[in-house]
């Protein structure tokens, strides 16, 4: 399923971005997902404020392509974090 995912902005909720999109698809209706990433991961890993659009869109690409009923309130954690670092930022080799 290829629906489009539009990037709504994001707002300052105590220690998380959350990054909000909206989802048309003609069987449900306007569908609205949150993805909620901890402030301290901007700190803490090597993740810039300039990803969390692009790392958000890419946990509701995932939620919306997985076989269970998609949530509408999603979180990034450690482990999402490393991984789009490794795609999209991959270490160099000497």
């Amino acid at each position: 399923m290829n629906l489009p995912i539009q990037y709504e902005g994001f707002v300052i909720s105590g220690a998380s971005r959350v990054y909000n999109f909206v989802v048309p698809d003609i069987h449900q209706g306007i569908r609205q997902f949150s993805v909620n990433i901890p402030s301290e991961s901007f700190r803490s890993t090597h993740l810039k404020f300039q990803d969390g659009p692009a790392i958000s869109y890419e946990r509701v690409k995932q939620e919306l392509t997985g076989e269970l009923p998609a949530h509408a309130q999603l979180q990034i954690g450690d482990q999402d974090i490393a991984e789009y670092l490794e795609r999209h930022y991959p270490r160099k080799h000497r």
